[in-house]
This record gives C-alpha cells, structure tokens and sequence, in this order.
C-alpha cells in the first residue's frame, strides 16, 4: 500500500513540474521575408510502396524554394518493387546494404556525407509533411540560431479507437516533450520531424555509443547534444510544423512497436529521462497492483487514481489544445493503459520483437 501511494504521489507531482514547464515554452518567433536557409532532407525507407507517393505528394507541396532543398530517399533493401515517379525536385536514391543491428541509422550516415546542404532534416517514409514545413524550420533557426531542432509528430485520424489510444498516447508523449524542454531538460524527441547540422552531427560524433540500438537516431543523438551543447537544442513548438505519421494497423503491430520504443529508454544518458520512464512505468504498474486492495475494501485508491487520471488528461489537453488536435475516448484509453504499457516495459526488458519483417 504505501509502494502504490508513493509510487503515484510522485508521478502527479512529476506531471505538475512538466505542466509548469510546458507553461514557459516560447509559442511564437519572428517571420522571414525570405527563406535563407538550404536544407537536405533524409528519408529511409523499406517497402513502403503504399505510403511514398503519399509522401512524395507531401513534398511537392512543400511552399519553399526548390532550389535551397533536395531529398536524399535511402532504400534499405525493399522487395516490394516501388518505382518513383518523375520528380520535379532535387533527388537521389541511395541503396543501403545493411550491416548492423541498426539499419535506420546506417541510412543516415551513408546519406549525410552526400547530403549538398549543411542542415540535415530526417523524417520517416509513411509521413504528410506540411506545407510550411521547411519556411517555419528556416524561420525558427533564423530567429533563434538554434543548431538542432525537435518537431511534433501526430497520427493521422481515423475512426477507430486503436487510432484514438495511440493518439492520446503521443498527446501525452508530445506533452511531456515541451514540458521537459521548458524545464531545460529536454530528452525526448522524434525522428520523423528532427533536424540538425553536419557541424554539430560531427561534433557529437555522430551515432557513436548507440551504435548496436537498433533505433534511437533521434533520442540519443537529442541527449548528446543536450548533454554538451544545450544552447544549441530548441523545440518548434507551432501547429503548422505538425508531422502526420500512420498509426499502427494493429495491436500487435503497436505492442511490438512500442516494445521498440521502451528498449531505448535502459540506454538514456539523459537521467531525467531515465526517471521520467520510470516514474511512468511504477504509477502504471502501481495500478494494476491495487486491483485487489479495491475487492478488499480500500476504496480510497479510487480517488486517488482519479486524480492520476486527471492529471494525465490535463496535460495531454495542453498539447492537444496548441496542436489543435480532438481528444476523443479518453477515460477508455485511461483505463487500458496502464494494462497496455506496463506489459510492454516488462516485456521490453526480455522480449524479442518484429519491424520491418526483420527480428530483433
């Protein structure tokens, strides 16, 4: 009992330090009259024939000069014989031949020595970039010379309750990394919508000490460079830099993902980051310990977990209030979740998982 009283008290108390923190994120930067900035665009993929044209589409309507842009398409062994169309952009199409635990950053670093341009920007092959992708990215490192950028990412809707649990999840996720970040403590981002300077990739030598994590090309390079350069780290915190991204079809397509993502965070150089993970995972745990307390009368755990509740909406409602985005199933979601991510963590710990039809 006081493990479950503790274990919660302290995960609120965390949700209100972020929630302060989230409070003192700057919303707003100057506009450019014109783009300065060139950016080369990386984007790994494996047969993702039905997500590319999506994407291509995405990229053509991107409102930025053509000529201060490429886009470096890395194919990492694809057997479902996608043939891109003629593109009216600067281009290539790198071939990977994996020979690591880590094929998504073997891709990035066999594309950034061709990359043209200084700024180096990832996102993922089954994304919609928004029009204003790249002028509000050359606008925000303008205005704050910032040499490494974190962006949202969001599911794209539809209507179903799988999509609906995912995204209140990256509300929540999308939450704690503006909050974290107005802490000064940021350690969390996404690789779909990141981007960086050679100098500074250089700089922090690259991918090297998480070489054998088969992803993390965003949080671990983030923690780096958090770690050295601080001052040089920033969040675009604005509604039209939204990335859109597919949800997982699945639950099992879900579970293995985020068994995935779980893996990464025993690998945190960042130790704020390693106590928010585990702060997360004992509240969640915490509440599935207290199911039996409740058949034996110890009702005031009830009111207690309506505050964790509480508290998990209000701050998930301030990303989906900036980012214009519906909650919808929330108490659904709230009560699955701790079932959902505390298995997931334990699993992580000892577990095998699929991605991209290889085993890991």
């Amino acid at each position: 009992m006081i493990f479950i009283y503790f274990s919660i008290t302290c995960y609120i108390l965390l949700c209100f330090w972020l929630f302060s923190g989230f409070k003192k994120v700057k919303k707003g930067f100057p506009k450019q009259s014109k783009p300065t900035h060139f950016f080369s665009i990386i984007i790994p993929f494996r047969n993702e024939a039905k997500q590319l044209s999506t994407l291509i589409k995405s990229i053509e309507a991107l409102d930025y000069p053509l000529s201060q842009m490429e886009v470096l398409f890395v194919d990492d062994d694809s057997t479902d014989g996608f043939q891109f169309p003629i593109l009216n952009f600067s281009h290539q199409i790198l071939h990977l031949n994996r020979i690591s635990k880590s094929p998504k950053k073997e891709a990035i670093l066999k594309a950034i020595p061709l990359a043209k341009y200084d700024w180096i920007v990832t996102t993922d092959a089954d994304c919609i970039l928004p029009k204003n992708w790249l002028t509000d990215l050359s606008e925000y490192i303008e205005s704050t010379q910032k040499e490494m950028v974190a962006g949202p990412v969001f599911f794209k809707p539809t209507a179903c309750f799988l999509n609906d649990f995912q995204q209140n999840e990256m509300l929540a996720l999308q939450a704690v990394t503006v909050g974290s970040f107005g802490l000064g403590k940021l350690f969390m981002c996404n690789g779909a919508n990141f981007a960086y300077t050679k100098k500074l990739f250089e700089n922090l030598n690259g991918f090297q000490g998480n070489e054998d994590q088969p992803s993390g090309d965003d949080v671990f390079l983030l923690q780096k460079a958090v770690a050295q350069f601080p001052e040089k780290v920033g969040f675009l915190l604005k509604s039209s830099f939204v990335v859109q991204t597919q949800a997982a079809a699945t639950w099992k397509a879900l579970f293995e993902q985020r068994v995935r993502w779980a893996g990464k965070s025993t690998a945190y150089t960042s130790v704020f980051g390693k106590l928010v993970a585990l702060f997360v995972f004992i509240a969640n745990l915490s509440v599935l310990l207290s199911l039996p307390y409740l058949f034996w009368g110890h009702y005031e755990l009830l009111f207690l977990f309506l505050i964790k509740v509480l508290i998990d909406v209000l701050l998930a409602n301030q990303a989906a209030q900036l980012y214009q985005i519906q909650q919808r199933k929330v108490l659904l979601t709230a009560l699955v979740y701790p079932f959902f991510s505390t298995f997931v963590a334990i699993y992580s710990l000892f577990g095998n998982y699929t991605w991209k039809g290889r085993a890991f």
